[in-house]
């Protein structure tokens, strides 16, 4: 006998309930990895909870909230999904770590033609791991089946970082002046923007095979594994070295490449003055800028060219600030210094 019940109404409509079930609970094992001290309940309630840490004077909630661009595109293509995730955390944390603020928790949203399972775990495991990375909880999320609306192969993912910060300790660039020095932090590739002008230049939407061509500048990695490559996340390091040394502003390096994202740490009356030479451009952008034929300044406009972050110092600070990178983990390197300017940027 057919039964007439809402779940059998929603599956003719072309959600299965049932595999949202089974999505939580493969996921699981991930966001387990990922619980701090301020976690109160494990995911599945209507909300998620999540204690602020004590002992600050005027503790400042900092958030941000992005997606990974048309990267996914290339993630569903390459039907690889297990690190899309940290490049959903990134965006994020490397946002509101630029005013000092320490990750606590985050929250993801994937809208998905149809619900595989395992498809959606491992792409939550990607999420787990970049929370790891930050030292953010995973406390809460969303998948959301969208029959018609999306194909069933592809997917959405996005997401939402809450940090927090002394209020004394935010990042005040207003104590930048000429002769500061600027750092860079290397990217591990194109991270998560320009993807739309990737996928021009190496006609992905259409799978083209060079994608899959191993290249001997880029490591033996393929094309397609160079783009995927996760963004580095630069949050440990990142707090580390302003326990220690007073900066004086960071610039996460996304859309709009060194143009846009350095300027937006810098006082009006001051500028960046960058030394293109000394800028370690990664072998992927070379190929980027070949392929499609892209001027100099159109590549330094949109892409990160292999600096994820900068940071400004005085000079009296930057062997330390280097030091306490390079023990982190970053081959930080300087790029060049601050100028009275009425350019917040000159790269020359």
């Amino acid at each position: 006998m057919h039964s007439n019940s809402k779940s059998d109404s929603y599956a003719a409509a072309g959600v299965d309930i049932t595999a949202g079930y089974k999505a939580v609970e493969l996921m699981k094992q991930h966001i387990a990895r990922t619980r701090n001290a301020g976690c109160l309940d494990d995911v599945g309630g209507f909300g998620g909870c999540f204690a602020l840490p004590m002992g600050m004077e005027e503790p400042v909630l900092v958030s941000g909230t992005d997606g990974c661009g048309t990267k996914v595109k290339l993630a569903i293509l390459m039907d690889k999904h297990d690190t899309i995730g940290i490049d959903a955390v990134a965006m994020c944390v490397n946002d509101i770590i630029c005013c000092g603020a320490k990750p606590l928790f985050f929250l993801d949203y994937i809208a998905c033609g149809k619900n595989y399972p395992e498809k959606i775990a491992s792409i939550v495991s990607g999420v787990a791991e970049g929370c790891v990375q930050s030292g953010a909880a995973l406390i809460g999320g969303e998948t959301a089946e969208h029959p018609g609306l999306m194909p069933v192969e592809d997917y959405d993912l996005a997401g939402f970082a809450v940090g927090i910060v002394d209020k004394k300790k935010i990042i005040d660039n207003t104590k930048m002046e000429a002769g500061d020095v600027v750092i860079a932090l290397p990217s591990t590739g194109i991270h998560s923007n320009g993807f739309s002008l990737c996928r021009k230049v190496f006609n992905i939407d259409n799978n083209d095979p060079m994608l899959y061509v191993p290249r001997e500048e880029l490591g033996g990695k393929t094309v397609g594994e160079a783009l995927l490559t996760p963004t580095r996340i630069y949050v440990k390091s990142i707090l580390a070295l302003i326990e220690k040394v007073a900066v004086k502003g960071i610039s996460h390096i996304t859309g709009g490449g060194f143009y846009e994202n350095i300027p937006r740490s810098i006082p009006d009356g001051l500028g960046a003055k960058i030394n293109k030479a000394d800028v370690r451009v990664l072998p992927i952008f070379d190929i980027i800028a070949k392929t499609g034929n892209i001027p100099e300044r159109d590549m330094f406009n949109t892409y990160n060219m292999g600096v994820g972050m900068s940071v400004v110092v005085s000079k009296d600070e930057v062997d330390t600030a280097l030091a306490i990178l390079k023990e982190h983990g970053e081959d930080a390197y300087v790029i060049g210094e601050i100028i009275k300017s009425e350019e917040k940027i000159v790269i020359c």
